[in-house]
């Protein structure tokens, strides 16, 4: 039931927003590292792992004959981001990890955005269903299936990103270089006005590796996080039914309409985002190598 002076559509919603986490209490956790989500962390390893099966079943089937459907499928998308990393990182060593790595991305941030397409309270009702949770308290019950609504995730991921620029830089210009370009970029100037200007130069490096970082994983929180609740709320009109009545039918019809039409558009904002985030990787890894 509803807590007071909270309506039913507001509780509705907070519950859909609640983690299964650590503490054990049913808090809506959007971004603190402290405590352990471990729904988050459960569907995006049980997708990565989706992922590794994938490519390892396409290495594992691939001929040298004529290809079947999946081979196909499977060279095609090879081929296609080895044709984007090509064109950004331009250091053909760094690329035998750098492709691969970004086509793991795309995979990856892919099957964890197509979770947001499942109906609101699927899940739920199966495990209810199940017996394995109520609607009275039970962990499973505070469940939320999608890894990209919890800012945990995306800052996680691009702070591997962060990591990963960080040690092609040292790889590509050596430690000494690296920190000289932190001291004399972007303002480069000999004598006194290089030495004045050398603590602002380190501010604005550091400024601009924390904006990459935090806007890479914010995009994807943000567009995933708003298309999750778009989502609750058309399932508000689902919710509405009160029998076969005009209101109801009603509601029940623009439900499934809005619903089919959101999921449809959805679609693109699924692909477009795991395709933003892998481009974004490959820039941030292509500038590390070609330095300031």
């Amino acid at each position: 039931m509803a807590a007071s002076g909270i309506s039913p559509q507001s509780d509705y919603i907070q519950h859909h927003l609640v983690h299964m986490n650590s503490v054990g209490e049913k808090q809506s956790v959007i971004a603190d590292f402290s405590i352990i989500n471990y729904d988050s962390i459960f569907w995006s390893l049980f997708m990565g792992l989706l992922v590794v099966f994938f490519l390892y079943r396409a290495a594992r089937s691939a001929t040298a004959g004529v290809p079947g459907r999946f081979q196909t499928a499977a060279e095609m998308l090879v081929d296609w981001v080895a044709d984007q990393a090509k064109s950004i990182v331009h250091n053909e060593e760094s690329r035998r990890f750098v492709a691969p790595m970004a086509l793991t991305v795309f995979l990856w941030i892919i099957l964890m955005n197509v979770l947001d397409l499942i109906p609101v309270d699927f899940l739920g009702w199966v495990f209810i269903q199940l017996g394995l949770a109520n609607e009275l308290g039970d962990p499973l019950y505070y469940h939320r299936i999608l890894p990209t609504a919890d800012l945990n995730i995306p800052m996680g991921m691009s702070l591997g990103v962060l990591l990963m620029t960080l040690y092609y830089s040292v790889k590509m210009h050596k430690p000494t270089g690296f920190v000289k370009s932190l001291f004399t970029a972007p303002f480069t100037f000999g004598g006194i006005a290089g030495v004045l200007l050398a603590p602002f130069n380190v501010l604005l490096n550091l400024i601009e590796y924390g904006a990459k970082t935090v806007s890479l994983g914010m995009r994807l929180f943000g567009n995933m996080f708003a298309g999750e609740l778009v989502f609750m709320l058309i399932a508000l009109l689902g919710g509405a039914w009160t029998g076969f009545n005009g209101s109801s039918i009603g509601l029940g019809v623009g439900h499934v309409l809005a619903g089919s039409i959101w999921a449809i558009f959805h679609i693109l904002i699924v692909l477009l985002q795991a395709f933003i985030f892998m481009m974004l990787t490959l820039v941030y890894v292509g500038q590390a190598h070609e330095g300031h």
